[in-house]
């Protein structure tokens, strides 16, 4: 990446920094109260990311190494793309920014159609992992909920497996034969529309069709498709953590399935809601919901949760941001 373009991204991203900040919900008061009563619990969910990113970026790191090219993408380095990569993803409507950043910063290595196929990849495989998580919670729910259950639910349920077997078809085809071009191609047939975008298509046909050939080529490498989504998996399950760690410092007697019940309502809210930045009150939302469904909070939890999300977010923005100026040099080998 130049180091103009560079240095705009982390403009963009000192920008949404302080806006979040002034913009911050309670007066300096209320906050110190906050920090007080959060004790230690706060470093705990902190933490909890850092293992979180952790398998992210070795699910990154796989994606990008096991394409059609000589380069390595060092473990370090898909830490640092990592971390920058959702923190733009964080502060920009419908998550765009990350996904460019690591586009080019590994374009000059790879090319364009590869970068663009393994940050596609990486994103297909995050939002896969994001169904194995809610079917994983569906399960749970039944198992130790069972006594919660009422018509409503099952019908919620039953919608969901209907969803989940429907997605389960479209990722197997897009592995099968990319989605790029399939994607893309309802846009040429839409008034108004269609005249720029077949002018797009004509130019960059190629290109796309080589981004979709080194998206299926990720088929014939099993290892690193079941290892990828494995990391991306249990990235979600260490997750938990961070509700466990808030429901403990609210004084509840929360036990772990609770705290993976609750991040994978709370994460559900959030992807119906991918629009807003930072899912500003869909996880506050969903999470007084789902304490509601358990009985084990009250109302106001949803509240106190999100101050420790948001000093969670704002602390590994910051860090994110700043890393985008950091280690840059022989990104790949």
């Amino acid at each position: 990446m130049k180091p103009l373009v560079r240095n705009l991204f982390l403009l963009f991203g000192v920008g949404a920094i302080v806006v979040m900040v002034l913009t911050f919900e309670g007066d300096f008061a209320q906050l110190y109260d906050d920090i007080a009563r959060a004790g230690l619990y706060l470093p705990a969910v902190l933490g909890v990311w850092v293992f979180v990113y952790a398998l992210n970026a070795w699910a990154f790191q796989m994606i990008v190494n096991s394409g059609t090219h000589d380069k390595h993408l060092s473990y370090r380095h898909s830490y640092k793309l990592t971390v920058s990569g959702f923190a733009y993803s964080y502060v920009t409507p419908f998550g765009f920014g990350g996904g460019p950043y690591r586009v080019m910063e590994l374009s000059h290595y790879i090319g364009t159609p590869r970068a663009m196929s393994s940050v596609v990849l990486y994103s297909m495989m995050h939002i896969l992992s994001h169904f194995c998580l809610w079917t994983t919670a569906v399960f749970v729910f039944i198992i130790f909920c069972f006594d919660k259950m009422a018509p409503w639910l099952w019908t919620l349920f039953g919608i969901y497996i209907a969803i989940l077997l429907l997605a389960l078809w479209i990722f197997a085809y897009g592995y099968r034969n990319g989605m790029i071009e399939k994607v893309y191609k309802p846009l040429l047939y839409i008034p108004y529309v269609k005249g720029p975008a077949q002018k797009f298509y004509d130019k960059h046909q190629e290109a796309m069709q080589k981004v979709d050939e080194n998206i299926a080529y990720l088929r014939s490498q099993p290892r690193a498709f079941w290892g990828s989504l494995a990391c991306e998996y249990f990235g979600r399950v260490i997750n938990s953590l961070e509700f466990l760690f808030i429901l403990w410092a609210f004084g509840m007697d929360a036990t772990f399935w609770d705290a993976l019940l609750i991040l994978a309502f709370t994460s559900l809210m959030g992807n119906l809601l991918f629009f807003f930045p930072m899912q500003l009150g869909a996880r506050e939302g969903g999470m007084a919901i789902i304490v509601n469904i358990l009985g084990i909070a009250a109302g106001g939890v949803g509240v106190f949760a999100s101050f420790y999300t948001r000093i969670r977010e704002l602390f590994w923005i910051f860090v994110g941001v700043f890393l985008v100026k950091f280690g840059n040099k022989r990104l790949m080998k």
